[in-house]
Order: C-alpha cells, then structure tokens, then sequence
C-alpha cells in the first residue's frame, strides 16, 4: 500500500512540475485601438470645404476603413452642399500610411454653381483617393494630402487634390 501511495504521490507532483512548466503566459497581449479621426479637408473627395469622420473597420492602425463628411460652401447666393462617403486603406506601418480609397460624393447646388455641375439641381459623383497620411499612433495630429480624381458619365478630373488637417483618437 506504501508503495502505490508513493507512486501515485510522486505521479501527481511531476504532472504538476510539467504542467507549471507548460502553461503559456497568461499577460494579455496588448489591443490595439481602431483609429478613429476627425478632420477638415480642402478639395479632396468632398470636392469643397468639409468636415469629416474617419474610422478603421478593426482594432488597428491600418487596414480597411470608411469615412463620412459633409461640407457648405456659399459665394454671393451661390449655394454647394457635397456629403463625400467612402471606402479606403492604409498601408504602413507607424505613423506614415499610404492610403487607397474609393467612393461616391452627394453634390446639391443652386444659384449660379450649378454651371459647375452641368446644370443640375441635384448630382452624384465618383471619387479616388491617393493620399499620404500621417496619423500618430495613439492620439494627437493627423495629416492627409494627395490626388483626389472626380469622375461621371460626364467628365474625368485625374489631379484634383485635397488637404486635410485633424485629429486621430
């Protein structure tokens, strides 16, 4: 009986030793936060003056993202109301991204802008965007400029540009 007692005593205390041994670390590995800015732009997707929201579709820096914007511009009784909505990605890594986007602009003019929009009281738009971003990793300024190309059935713009000034939570 002293025997088996012993055996069995000495089997529990090396599946304890192993076990000790074999566990995997049990500190979180750090989650990182999905960007999220807010930003103005000049030119760019949303074509005039506008404001904006962009976020990453994950808990990361880069990768797959949207933005929403809405922007007013009026000159003398000339009236532009654009909403930009898009997709885009980064690419990089830090605080430098490359970013590739795609998507539509809601244009609304009267008065005398309607020139620029070939006379219509309501007008859609597509839209691209190739900027440079620089977004810090955790929070603070962010940066964006590069080529924004405006298409239609009707007209092609490849270098419209666009810049961007905000802030990255």
């Amino acid at each position: 009986m002293r025997k088996l007692t012993l055996v069995f005593s000495l089997l529990l205390v090396g599946l304890s030793v192993q076990s000790l041994f074999a566990q995997e670390s049990t500190t979180p590995a750090p989650v990182t936060a999905r960007a999220q800015n807010i930003f103005i732009e000049l030119g760019g997707q949303g074509l005039t003056f506008t404001a904006n929201y962009d976020s990453r579709f994950f808990n990361k820096r880069d990768g797959l993202g949207g933005r929403a914007g809405i922007g007013y511009f009026s000159v003398d009784g000339d009236k532009v109301t654009t909403v930009p909505l898009s997709l885009n990605y980064l690419l990089g890594k830090g605080n430098k991204f490359f970013e590739l986007g795609l998507g539509a602009t809601y244009i609304s003019t009267s008065g005398n802008a309607e020139v620029l929009f070939n006379k219509n009281e309501s007008n859609v738009v597509g839209t691209m965007s190739f900027f440079y971003r620089v977004q810090p990793e955790d929070s603070g300024f962010a940066f964006r400029i590069g080529l924004s190309p405006v298409f239609s059935k009707d007209f092609f713009l490849p270098y419209y540009g666009g810049l961007s000034l905000g802030y990255t939570f």
